[in-house]
């Protein structure tokens, strides 16, 4: 089944001087989210590291897969834990819900209908 929705992990900068335990942390990001995907719990992951922009976003991680089974990630003690660490290692951590494939259409639909019925 394809998937339908995502999860965006962004991060910040590492903080001064946990550069190293920030790295460390990310391999076990890495890892995990590799766990999760021969698990069959997430359909892909992949990171990306932005190049500088004056912004806040250094990078992120957009895990994709069936939106009922990333919720329930969500809240699994491995995840939370995973994301405390980070916490600790990176500034501006955060994780957010996203839509895509059918999902994404549907959303986009109700939204046309929505403002047909406001018009």
């Amino acid at each position: 089944m394809a998937a339908n929705a995502a999860l965006f992990i962004g991060w910040g900068q590492a903080i001064p001087g946990r550069e190293q335990k920030a790295l460390q942390v990310f391999n076990e990001g890495i890892q995990y989210w590799s766990k999760l995907q021969q698990q069959g719990m997430i359909e892909s992951f992949e990171p990306f590291l932005l190049e500088p922009h004056g912004g806040d976003l250094l990078g992120f991680c957009l895990l994709r897969g069936q939106h009922e089974t990333l919720s329930q990630l969500r809240t699994t003690p491995e995840f939370l834990q995973l994301n405390a660490r980070a916490g600790l290692v990176v500034a501006n951590l955060g994780v957010v819900s996203a839509f895509t494939g059918e999902a994404l259409n549907q959303q986009f639909a109700e939204f046309g209908q929505f403002a047909a019925e406001l018009a």
